[in-house]
């Protein structure tokens, strides 16, 4: 059961391995949405995420024979850093089995810690179904990522530092992905102070707690499909899901492009760096339909590997028209390409990249195609841009971009 003397226990152990991670008010943020809005940051966590928390309450409830059979578990990365680190702090192996798509700084992270990895399946339930044979073979303790009371315990511990900072709240966010974390946290609030409301957020191609929800017992999706990889669950928790009926307020799902705008509103407003499945909460600040509330989002991870990090940057800047491509058709003849050039510098664009295609047509006086990739300040800057290549007569396009 998760009781208060539980969660007051696990908090008091989890501050062996945890830093201070104190509410951040965010004026950006307070501004948009009409509320009042903090961050809690577990991103700044030793591990980079919350999961040390309920990974080292749980291992504490372990008995010494428990412990020194070894420990296994399966996880996206997170839970496996967590586990990592504690299974170092109490001196026990540790191995962790983890989705082949799984980004390398977790993997390397991990591995850091100790721990051994194994890469098994393409998503979190396939690496745990493996780990679970594993641990059944070799006679490990399994310790889940999130269907666990002990676990969940350890991870409510963050609503209890929330609501001693902010005795306040209004709301909470909280992701989700097998509902670890949301049970925790809504358990413990509710237990505190049950007129604060817990609104669990998750991506929609790996809704899975909804749909559970929805249909009033536990939902296995036929596959999920999200750049959130620390939630991309097929299977929330059986154990915890009456915790979540019983306690989460509502739940708001988010596509995928939302999360890559929350990432450089994060990195542009607090030049904070935070994972996809973290920024859930970050995305959903846009969706809430009330005002003059005190919310607190909590950001669960910042484990972002700096591939995804330059894709994510990319794609946002595509999609906020601060980059964006137009073709245009000019004749093939001397100082066409200075007059274009003038015409953007003039409208004060700057030009990152540009293809010139000289068969594009057979008649090559007529008009070759001029392929540029701008940077803008943003979608009114484009469309100033365009107009003005437009009035100069070059037919401009707007098209892909490409970088």
């Amino acid at each position: 059961m998760l009781t208060l003397e539980s969660f007051e226990e696990a908090a008091e152990i989890v501050k062996q391995v945890t830093q201070e991670t104190k509410l951040v008010k965010s004026s950006y943020f307070s501004e948009l949405t009409g509320n009042k809005v903090f961050f809690k940051p577990e991103n700044m966590q030793r591990t980079g995420a919350y999961k040390v928390r309920g990974a080292y309450y749980k291992i504490s409830t372990l008995s010494d024979e428990e412990r020194s059979k070894g420990l296994i578990t399966a996880s996206a990365g997170n839970h496996a850093q967590g586990v990592a680190y504690a299974a170092h702090k109490y001196g026990v192996k540790a191995v962790i089995v983890m989705p082949t798509t799984t980004p390398l700084i977790k993997v390397e992270r991990t591995k850091g810690y100790g721990a051994e990895v194994i890469l098994h399946g393409d998503v979190y339930d396939e690496a745990c179904a493996y780990a679970l044979d594993l641990a059944e073979e070799k006679g490990y303790t399994f310790i889940h990522p999130f269907d666990d009371p002990a676990v969940a315990t350890g991870q409510g511990t963050i609503a209890m530092e929330i609501i001693q900072e902010l005795p306040l709240v209004d709301y909470i966010l909280v992701p989700i992905g097998g509902g670890g974390l949301a049970t925790g946290v809504s358990t413990l609030v509710k237990l505190l102070n049950p007129h604060i409301k817990v609104i669990g957020v998750e991506p929609a191609g790996a809704a899975c707690m909804k749909a559970s929800l929805e249909k009033g017992e536990v939902v296995t999706l036929p596959h999920v499909n999200t750049i959130a990889d620390g939630t991309a669950v097929q299977t929330p928790g059986s154990h915890i899901f009456p915790y979540i009926q019983e306690n989460l307020d509502g739940i708001i799902t988010i596509e995928d492009d939302e999360l890559i705008v929350a990432f450089l509103d994060m990195v542009e407003n607090h030049k904070m760096i935070v994972e996809n499945s973290g920024l859930l909460t970050v995305a959903a600040l846009r969706h809430l339909d009330f005002k003059n509330k005190k919310v607190v989002s909590i950001l669960s991870g910042g484990n972002m590997d700096v591939i995804t990090m330059s894709s994510v940057v990319q794609h946002g800047l595509i999609q906020r028209d601060r980059i964006f491509t137009v073709s245009v058709l000019i004749p093939d003849k001397p100082g066409e390409l200075v007059r274009v050039a003038s015409i953007i510098a003039e409208n004060q664009g700057n030009v990152i990249k540009l293809d010139h295609n000289q068969f594009v047509s057979t008649n090559r006086n007529a008009a070759v195609e001029l392929k540029i990739t701008l940077e803008a300040f943003g979608t009114d800057h484009k469309n100033q841009i365009v107009k003005a290549l437009e009035t100069a007569g070059c037919r401009p396009k707007v098209i892909r971009a490409s970088l």
